[in-house]
C-alpha cells in the first residue's frame, strides 16, 4: 500500500473518529426546508476541516452533501485558487447543482503581506467569499472564551487556549473542537469578531490585526442549518 493511500484512510479514520466524538449541547437543530449548497476550502488539510466537518455533523444526515469541506493543504493564493477551481469544476457536473456559496479559509501567518492581500483581492473578484484571519485561526478558538484585540502571533493564541482549556493545545486534536462547543460561546465569538473588524474597518487585509471573517462563515452555516446558539 503506498504513502498517498495509507495517508487517505487514516484521514477517513480520523473523520470518523470525529463523527463519534459529536456531543449533545445547548444547540437546538430545527428542520431544514431548503437545501443551500457550501463549498469550504481550508488552508489546513485537517485544523479548519475537523471544525467545520463538526458543524456539518450537527446536520440532518440527507442534508450532509450540501456542506462539501476540502482540507487544501495550501496558503492564501493557492488556497483562492482552488476554490475556483473546484467551483467552476461543479458547473459543469450534471447530476449536482452549482455550490451557493464558496468559501477560501486561510491565514496570514508569516506570509507576505502583499501575498496575503493578493489572496484577498482574488477572491473578491471572482466571488468568492474570504474567510480569511490574521494571524491565526486560532484566533477564532480565543474570541469564544475571551475579546482580544493584541496584535499577537499564532504560538500565543496556542499559549491562551491552552491555559484557558487546561490542556496543552494542540492542532488537529478532535477534543479541542469538542471543548470549543461545548464550553466556549459561540454567540459572543461572533460579535468580537465583528468588533475587531469594525476596529479596523478601512485598513488592508494584512494592516488589520488582529481580525478574522471566520465568523461569516460560521453564522450563515447556523442560520443554514437552523441552529439555535
Amino acid at each position: 500500500m503506498s504513502k498517498k493511500t495509507i495517508r487517505k484512510e487514516s484521514f477517513k479514520d480520523f473523520l470518523r473518529e470525529l463523527e463519534k466524538s459529536k456531543i449533545e449541547s445547548s444547540i437546538q437543530i430545527e428542520t431544514i426546508e431548503e437545501r443551500k449548497y457550501f463549498l469550504i476550502v481550508a488552508e489546513g488539510a485537517r485544523t479548519e476541516p475537523i471544525y467545520f466537518n463538526y458543524i456539518k455533523s450537527l446536520l440532518p444526515k440527507n442534508f450532509l452533501d450540501t456542506i462539501v469541506v476540502n482540507g487544501a493543504g495550501d496558503n492564501t493564493v493557492n488556497v483562492v485558487e482552488k476554490s475556483i477551481i473546484e467551483r467552476d469544476k461543479r458547473l459543469h457536473e450534471k447530476l449536482r447543482p452549482p455550490f451557493d456559496e464558496v468559501w477560501a479559509v486561510f491565514d496570514k501567518d508569516d506570509f507576505p503581506d502583499a501575498r496575503f492581500n493578493e489572496a484577498v483581492r482574488l477572491a473578491a473578484a471572482n466571488g468568492i467569499e474570504s474567510g480569511h484571519t490574521n494571524q491565526a485561526f486560532e484566533l477564532w478558538y480565543v474570541l469564544h472564551f475571551q475579546f482580544l484585540d493584541t496584535a499577537i502571533g499564532r504560538k500565543a493564541y496556542f499559549k491562551i487556549l491552552s491555559k484557558i482549556l487546561g490542556k496543552s493545545y494542540k492542532k488537529n486534536d478532535i477534543s479541542i473542537v469538542k471543548m470549543i462547543f461545548q464550553e466556549g460561546n459561540i454567540r459572543n465569538a461572533i460579535n468580537y469578531a465583528n468588533n475587531l473588524e469594525s476596529n479596523h474597518d478601512g485598513k488592508t487585509a494584512s494592516a488589520s490585526w488582529p481580525v478574522t471573517r471566520v465568523h461569516h462563515l460560521v453564522q450563515r452555516l447556523l442560520d443554514y442549518a437552523k441552529i439555535e446558539y
